[in-house]
């Protein structure tokens, strides 16, 4: 005679009324399915990251995590084909007199397929060697048809200039971010805070989202992160929004996890348009490169706007081509900013000295802003 602890969870016809629901079997999350008027039952939490598996969805045999996306077969607990070694486990489930039962004690064990970490996710070591100066242009152009860019112009200069510094030489890079293909961010974190991975789980996910050369630039190669954008209906481009939505990760680790990415870091800003509004603009660079963790140079962005009214477009481009004091005031800009960089690196306040501060520098109390819990 089976000792298996049989607990009833409710009524069938109530049950069987949605294909997939979470529900409590003593201390455990339970994922309760009902597909063609059969019902299965496995663990509520996904092998991922602990997502609810009793919240997805059914997609033919399989329940789908409402966090990432991951896979369970609905009765086994199995993981999609070729991967049924990363299981969860399954519990027994029968319908008597109307009223449905389901094992306490689960009668599979989970499984996780073992796999090597994310390159992203290695330690945060910063070698020996020159301040390293990382570019990042936003603007957009149709592929093939290259035009010039005020943004992108200042900011080449200034990495050139940033080359040859007689006080000593600085590495550069530069990312065009319309050269990447990447996701648009897919608000795992409105979901949960602790759906927003470091890495990024869609970078984990999809081996072809090239957001990957960001994260790398900006976590672990930059010492000084210099974007360039222009100005767009008096906002940032939508490169840069695109861009920024999916750099949510870092910050919500400091946030969420207590784990500070982006030590000894220094933002700072090339701004242009034709139209106007460039404090509008450099006010949401500097709050959210602030929220990031980065420090800012004094006087931490250069910008250029002809006004609300100069629609002559031509102009503005042929302005900022012959403007020596723009250019110059670029390479000033990323100077002063890997001045600052190697200050912070160089300095013995300590690896905590410039952490902790401001508004979201800390862990959230969440449950304290919610009444009754």
């Amino acid at each position: 005679m089976s000792d298996e602890k049989w607990i009833d969870v409710g009524s069938s016809d109530e049950l069987a009324a949605r294909p997939v629901q979470e529900l409590r079997v003593g201390t455990k999350r339970i994922a309760l399915t009902c597909r063609e008027g059969q019902f299965g039952a496995i663990s509520g939490v996904c092998n991922h990251v602990g997502g609810p598996l009793g919240r997805g969805r059914l997609d033919g045999d399989f329940v789908v995590c409402p966090w990432h996306y991951y896979k369970f077969h609905w009765q086994s607990g199995e993981g999609e084909p070729g991967y049924e070694a990363d299981r969860v486990p399954s519990h027994g489930v029968r319908v008597e007199g109307g009223r449905v039962l389901v094992t306490e004690s689960a009668r599979t064990k989970r499984g996780r397929l073992p796999h090597e970490p994310h390159p992203l996710a290695r330690e945060l070591t910063r070698e020996p060697g020159p301040i390293r100066v990382l570019g990042i242009s936003t603007t957009t152009m149709s592929a093939g048809h290259a035009r010039y860019s005020t943004s992108e112009d200042l900011l080449q200069h200034a990495l050139g200039a940033t080359r040859e510094r007689d006080d000593g030489a600085c590495d550069t890079q530069l990312i065009r971010v319309r050269d990447l293909s990447f996701r648009a961010c897919e608000a795992f974190y409105s979901k949960s805070a602790r759906a927003c991975t470091w890495p990024c789980s869609i970078t984990q996910m999809d081996s072809k989202d090239q957001m990957d050369r960001i994260y790398e630039g900006v976590v672990h190669w930059a010492d000084v992160i210099v974007v360039a954008t222009p100005i767009r209906w008096g906002g940032a481009s939508s490169l840069y929004y695109k861009m920024i939505e999916r750099m949510n990760c870092i910050q919500n680790q400091a946030t969420v996890a207590n784990r500070h990415l982006m030590r000894n870091k220094v933002a700072a800003f090339i701004i242009t348009g034709g139209q106007d509004n460039v404090q509008a603009v450099a006010g949401q660079l500097l709050g959210f490169f602030s929220e990031l963790g980065c420090q800012f140079p004094q006087f931490p962005y250069v910008a250029h706007s002809r006004g609300w009214s100069a629609e002559d477009m031509e102009n503005n481009e042929l302005y900022v081509r012959n403007s020596k004091v723009l250019h110059e005031g670029a390479a000033a800009l990323v100077h002063r900013s890997a001045d600052m960089a190697r200050v912070m690196i160089e300095s013995t306040l300590g690896q905590g000295a410039l952490v902790r501060g401001g508004r979201k520098g800390h862990e959230l109390d969440t449950r304290a802003q919610l009444p009754g819990l």
